[in-house]
Parts: structure tokens; sequence; C-alpha cells
């Protein structure tokens, strides 16, 4: 197995959504049974003694990866969308990976935390533990993204002219 890109940008800012995406491809002769990620860091552990739960997000999760289900389905959805998700509160899996073949993992994220934060990310070949993947060397198919984020966004505001979002504040100058 082997990573074959892994984007998250290292600058961001809270409330700004972003995107994290890691591309792996099967490089061994054999079909991953289950090609799939496990992200840790996105939540930080809190000590305050009357706290319900003591995990906190750093990055709050808008969409996971894989498809997401066309009408008509009916559902509830009690979770992020993206056909990718798991039992698992941190991995998501997009089933079987042939020899040579590539898998996209894609999250659309909003930083809810500021500060400098260290994302890991492994890769499996299933989600029981009995399939196993690593790089040619014989290591772990795994990574980290450095990143921090600012605490408020950037000033933006939309161009009378154009419609679009700009970065900086509107000139007041006639």
């Amino acid at each position: 197995m082997k990573i074959v890109s892994a984007r998250f940008p290292a600058r961001q800012a809270v409330a700004r959504p972003t995107r994290l995406e890691l591309q792996v491809r099967n490089t061994g002769a054999h079909m991953v049974p289950n090609v799939a990620v496990t992200l840790d860091s996105f939540y930080y552990t809190e000590h305050f003694p009357e706290l319900a739960a003591n995990k906190r997000p750093v990055w709050v999760i808008e969409r996971g990866p894989g498809a997401i289900a066309t009408p008509p389905v009916e559902s509830q959805e009690v979770s992020q969308p993206g056909g990718g998700q798991t039992a698992y509160v941190n991995t998501w899996a997009l089933g079987p990976l042939a020899a040579g073949r590539t898998q996209t993992f894609r999250w659309l994220v909003v930083p809810v935390k500021p500060g400098a934060h260290t994302v890991n990310f492994r890769v499996a070949a299933g989600l029981a533990g009995r399939a196993k993947v690593t790089l040619g060397s014989g290591a772990p198919v795994s990574g980290r993204f450095t990143v921090e984020v600012a605490p408020a966004p950037a000033t933006t505001h939309v161009d009378p002219n154009t419609g679009r979002v700009v970065l900086g504040a509107r000139s007041t100058t006639p």
C-alpha cells in the first residue's frame, strides 16, 4: 500500500470549512478487503468535573468520505453524510481495493478550536485487524499533519461588482 497524496492545509481558521484528502494506492498483488482510514486527534480531552462527555472537537466533520445516498432514501441524518462511516468513531472504510487501484478519502471539516494541532492517520486493510497493509519497507501506512488554527477567520466581503467573496475588508472610499 502507498499514500499517493495527503492534503490538509497547515494554516486554518476557526469557522472556515476546509478539506482533508488522502489518496491511497494498493501496490500489492492482492485485493485489499476493505480499505479504511483512521484519523486520530480530531478530538481533545477536557477535564472539567461536570461534563457529560470529556471529548471535545478540534474539527467538526461536515461530510465524511464515501458516496452520499441520493433520494429516495428514508433515513434520519444522525451523523455526517458519506457512505464510508463505520461503527468506529474515527474510522472510515470505502470497501475493497483491487491491486494497482487507487482510492480517495475526502472529508469536509470545520475547525472549532484554535491553536497548534497534530492529526495522525493510518490506513488499514479492514476493520477487524486480520488483514494487514504495509509500505514497501514494511512500515505501517500512516502519516501526520501539523496544523495551526487561527482564533478568527480572515476578514472577507462580497465584491458588489462581481458577487464573489474576496479576502480583506471592503474599501469605503468612493
